[in-house]
C-alpha cells in the first residue's frame, strides 16, 4: 500500500490566507480578525485589527476550529445544529467549543484537509465570502 504525501499548510501559506482575507474585507470596508490553523488545529497565523471588536479574535479562531474539526465550511453547518438537524445534540466537550456561524472554511490541498481559516468581524455572509476568497487565492 502506498500513500502520497501532501504538502502541509506552511506559515507562508497561512500568511497569504490572512492577507487575502484582510484585503477582501478592506475592499468591502469591513474590519475583521483572521485565524489560520494547520491540520492539527495549531495556530499558524492570526491578525486582529485594533479597530475590530475584541471578541472577533475568539470568533475567528472558533470558526476555523469548527471548519477543521468537521471538514466543512461553517456556513454549511448552520442548519445542522438547529432542532432536528444532524448535529443538534453534538457534544461540545472538545478542546475548544465549536461555532456554527458562517466564516470558517477548511483548506485542502490535493483533496486532503491541511488546515482551516476563520474570519470574524463582519456579517456572517461577509466573513464567509472573505474566507472563501482567501482559500481561492491560495489555490
Amino acid at each position: 500500500m502506498s500513500t502520497t504525501a501532501v504538502a502541509p499548510l506552511t506559515i507562508e501559506d497561512a500568511e497569504a490566507l490572512v492577507d487575502a482575507a484582510r484585503r477582501a474585507a478592506e475592499t468591502a470596508g469591513v474590519t475583521v480578525s483572521v485565524t489560520v490553523l494547520d491540520a492539527g488545529g495549531h495556530l499558524l497565523a492570526f491578525r486582529r485589527d485594533d479597530r475590530a471588536v475584541l471578541i472577533s479574535g475568539e470568533t475567528s479562531t472558533r470558526k476555523a476550529y469548527t471548519a477543521l474539526q468537521l471538514n466543512s465550511p461553517t456556513a454549511d453547518l448552520v442548519d445542522a445544529v438547529q432542532p432536528g438537524g444532524l448535529f443538534h445534540t453534538l457534544p461540545t466537550a472538545l478542546d475548544r467549543p465549536l461555532l456554527f456561524i458562517a466564516g470558517g472554511v477548511p483548506v485542502h490541498r490535493d483533496g486532503r484537509l491541511i488546515g482551516a481559516i476563520g474570519v470574524g468581524g463582519g456579517a456572517p455572509e461577509q466573513d464567509h465570502g472573505f474566507a472563501t476568497k482567501a482559500v481561492a487565492a491560495l489555490a
